[in-house]
């Protein structure tokens, strides 16, 4: 087994810490990112953490988050923003237990411009796609942002609505050019090229190259505030300031994969540790976790790792979308995954046992560990056993999966009682479940109403944490999974004159967007509720895109 690493002396380590911005990660003794924090100085935020007198003033979290730093990494950056930027990548990728936000999907705005469109414009988007755009950011502060770009628009005469390829039919239901706010490109007031050539400005404004109209923008505020006209002054520099936010610089940072540090010092130790604080009949060799995983309100996820052994077992990790709730239900999510789960694992028992009617008068609890059993007598002669194909008691052959000795799910009371719910009803009373709650790392029990608290060093607490985290992370390959095919399909969101519902028509007629290129004009004019101008339009944006 590795042997654990030695504590460097952090306060030593603390008086090497400059004084910059930057990112820094804290790690526990196995080397895994429990939380990851930015400062716009390095050597004073970390002396909060390690000055005893500062620590002892902490919250009761942060006190719990000190007690379990073994170590600690740095990335220096230029500025405040960029550590912003940093800090939410790096809670993105590692997903560390303390850190509460920048654990979503969502990202920073990106300001995109498509020099292929007829007409091009400035948007904001928080996914760069491969589509051939320019893509400027990311942007941390948005209503900076806004600002920007609502000025930009109006200095340089851009356009802001919506239609792909804007004509005299649009110009009639429009005002922007009549309060002098657009340069109306779409009825060649102006000529395609310069007004290209305004965009370009534009693009130079937010790549920081033209910095020439900040320091007008600032003269002009020197010059309102010696004539007294104090309300303009101070509507510029609020927009200085804004404009200083938006075009700070600001890196994107690439980094290599994630360091997958999920084994135990001793994982036997930690496994036949937590049979005793339980008080399990037997040591839990094989363990699964279940997690529940939403994108905002589209894609409802759950995951299940199983452990054997104190270490994962990779081949036996499954993953689901949930079908019997739409949007945010932990609850409903969780009842739906543990009755798919282990009525499943029943259902593949019954076809290795072969006998329905003996399996059927046992308890499925009981029939279940029989089998086990048996298949390991088979394994002893010999005989294939579990993770390959496998022959039954019957002769048959069989894919046969044992139930877990304990079952864990992330969370507390409200998903552990819908998960023992379920489970009474597929008549497994006596599986052990447990239930671990984020917050403190309370460990629930069913019927009981006080939680089992197992100290943070303990071996045994760490190995549930591990399980956990690894549910997490397999929860959140999927949501990147799901989202890559969302950001595929989410090309149609652009197109003018298309709907969810008409979105919607198009996927469920053609499959995919792909399908969609290929066909005719004609044949999406067959799609309910698409006439034949939507369908050539459909067709024109697709080509351009």
């Amino acid at each position: 087994m590795p042997s654990p690493r030695a504590r460097p002396d952090l306060l030593a380590k603390l008086r090497d810490v400059p004084h910059v911005p930057g990112v820094y990660l804290m790690r526990d003794r196995l080397n895994s990112v429990i939380y990851v924090g930015k400062a716009r100085d390095l050597r004073k935020r970390l002396a909060n953490y390690f000055t005893p007198a500062r620590s002892k003033l902490a919250d009761r979290k942060t006190r719990a988050l000190i007690a379990s730093i073994w170590d600690f990494d740095l990335h220096e950056v230029r500025n405040d923003t960029e550590a912003l930027v940093l800090e939410s990548k790096l809670i993105k990728e590692f997903r560390p237990r303390y850190n509460v936000t920048f654990r979503d999907d969502k990202r920073y705005f990106l300001v995109r411009v498509h020099f292929g469109d007829a007409i091009p414009r400035l948007s904001t988007t928080r996914l760069k796609k491969d589509d051939g755009a320019r893509y400027f950011g990311p942007f941390p502060h948005g209503m900076a942002l806004r600002t920007t770009l609502n000025w930009l628009n109006k200095k340089f005469g851009l356009r802001v609505c919506r239609p792909l390829k804007p004509g005299e039919a649009d110009y009639k239901h429009c005002s922007n050019d009549i309060i002098k706010n657009c340069s109306a490109p779409c009825i060649l007031r102006i000529s395609l090229e310069d007004y290209k050539k305004r965009v370009e400005q534009a693009c130079e404004f937010l790549d920081g190259k033209s910095k020439d109209l900040v320091t007008a923008l600032e003269e002009e505020m020197q010059h309102a505030a010696a004539r007294m006209d104090f309300e303009k002054a101070a509507e510029l520099r609020d927009m200085v300031e804004d404009f200083k936010k938006t075009l700070i610089p600001t890196r994107t940072f690439e980094r290599g994969a994630r360091a997958r540090v999920i084994r135990s010092i001793d994982p036997m130790a930690d496994v036949q540790e937590l049979k005793e604080l339980l008080h399990l009949e037997k040591a839990p060799l094989v363990m699964e976790c279940f997690d529940i995983a939403n994108i905002g309100t589209a894609h409802c996820v759950a995951s299940m790792v199983r452990f054997k052994n104190g270490v994962p077992d990779n081949s036996n990790y499954r993953r689901y979308r949930i079908k019997s709730v739409s949007g945010q239900n932990d609850f409903i999510s969780m009842a739906e995954v543990i009755r798919r789960r282990f009525s499943r694992i029943l259902l593949e028992g019954r076809k290795v046992a072969g006998d329905e009617a003996e399996f059927s008068q046992e308890p499925p609890l009981e029939a279940m560990r029989r089998l086990e059993r048996e298949e390991m007598t088979n394994a002893e002669f010999g005989m294939p056993n579990e993770g390959n194909a496998e022959v039954a008691p019957s002769g048959k052959a069989s894919t046969f999966v044992r139930l877990p000795d304990l079952v864990i799910v992330d969370g507390g009371k409200g998903q552990l009682g819908m998960a023992v719910a379920e489970l009474q009803k597929l008549g497994l009373h006596e599986l052990p479940i447990i239930g671990l709650a984020k917050e403190n790392e309370e460990v629930y029990l069913p019927g009981e109403s006080y939680p089992v608290i197992i100290p943070h060093e303990r071996g045994a607490l760490k190995l549930l944490q591990r399980i956990r985290d690894e549910a997490h992370r397999w929860a959140n390959g999927y949501h990147q999974l799901l989202l890559g095919k969302r950001v595929a399909e989410s090309v149609l969101d652009d197109c003018p004159g298309i709907s969810d519902a008409r979105k919607a028509a198009l996927l469920k007629a053609f499959g995919s967007v792909t399908r969609l290129r290929k066909a005719t004009a004609e044949e999406i004019a067959e799609v309910p509720g698409i006439s034949k101008v939507l369908a050539q339009g459909v067709k024109e944006f697709l080509a351009s895109r």
